[in-house]
């Protein structure tokens, strides 16, 4: 296998975060309403698989290709949506993702038999559970081995996409990590970056989060960015400056940090002492902005460096203090029963 996942890797390279010009940019319509709901319909030359990978597999390998692109989705999605409209209906990306992987669509909440790629016979919903699917869209690449050479969540534009088919399909990434491609790629990037927004929102530190001993009496959101990164001024912009969401973060402590900061001292929610950079990329966080979600006694909640826009936002502060996780539901779970409510209005 050329490139894996590696755990390790991932949580000892330095992180080299955006300044000045960043990574791509989201490349999200302004029109975009992220609480719309579409039909998703995959692309006409996405395999019509009868859900057996290993054979899926093989049958990829005979095309001489590198493996398969895992899909996973969910009806009414619209991020989802998006990046089919978007990324795979971008002509030159279809056809780089069709010369290297066959593609397979996966509705996260489906009953449909499969077998995946050990032949254990199970359903779409609890593979793409094992998976750790919990939000849509999710990626997933696998070689013809069925081994894992790439995860992501969320909504990634043409050109971010782009990069995720150069460090996959090219020599440019070879021999690195996820993480270690995209610090290169940020170490490239030059430029001025302005300081981070202010926010009355936002706790003051010394950031003691400790809720292991003495449980708040309130849950918590941490809120990763860092200066020069063109999608965590759109959250500010288009997320936290909606004053809707602003009345629902008021039932929550909130902290801000750096994920570039090495320097001020972090007391995490479970009672380790590290510094917010660590933190982050303990967390396994890749993208900027990242939100973590914790409850009043400090376990972790939820998750993401997806792209979060309102209606996003609106159902991760609903899912905490809902407690939804107490029931034994992951955020996509939520969501859903969220716009099935919205449907039936």
């Amino acid at each position: 296998m050329r490139r894996s996942l590696s755990v390790a890797a991932l949580l000892c390279w330095p992180l080299l975060l955006m300044s000045g010009t960043a990574l791509a940019g989201e490349e999200v319509p302004d029109a975009f309403d992220d609480g719309a709901i579409f039909q998703i319909k995959y692309p006409a030359w996405f395999k019509q698989s009868f859900l057996t990978l290993a054979d899926d597999a093989e049958d990829a390998e005979a095309a001489g290709k590198e493996g398969l692109f895992l899909f996973f989705t969910t009806q009414g999605c619209s991020y989802c949506h998006l990046f089919i409209e978007q990324s795979l209906g971008d002509p030159t990306l279809a056809a780089r993702l069709r010369e290297h992987f066959d593609s397979i669509g996966l509705e996260i909440f489906s009953d449909a038999e499969m077998t995946d790629f050990d032949d254990k016979q199970t359903r779409v919903k609890t593979f793409a559970l094992e998976q750790g699917v919990e939000f849509a869209p999710s990626l997933l690449f696998v070689d013809t081995d069925g081994e894992p050479l790439l995860r992501l969540t969320g909504y990634y534009g043409p050109e971010r996409f782009a990069q995720v088919l150069d460090y996959l399909t090219t020599d440019a990434g070879e021999g690195l990590s996820w993480r270690e491609y995209l610090a290169v790629l940020r170490s490239d990037r030059s430029g001025s970056a302005a300081p981070l927004r202010s926010d009355p929102l936002f706790a003051e530190p010394p950031f003691a989060l400790n809720r292991s001993e003495f449980p708040a009496e309130r849950p918590l959101l941490v809120l990763f960015e860092t200066s020069g990164c063109a999608r965590c001024e759109r959250f500010h912009d288009q997320v936290l400056a909606d004053a809707t969401i602003r009345e629902q973060l008021a039932g929550f402590d909130i902290v801000r940090l750096d994920a570039s900061d090495e320097q001020t001292p972090v007391l995490t929610p479970g009672g380790e002492r590290t510094n917010a950079a660590d933190w982050y990329q303990t967390l396994g966080f890749t993208q900027l902005p990242a939100l973590a979600f914790f409850s009043e006694t400090g376990e972790p909640v939820l998750t993401t460096d997806a792209l979060v826009l309102q209606s996003r936002m609106t159902n991760s502060i609903g899912f905490v203090n809902e407690r939804a996780y107490e029931r034994g539901w992951n955020y996509q779970r939520y969501a859903r029963s969220q716009a099935l409510k919205k449907a039936a209005d």
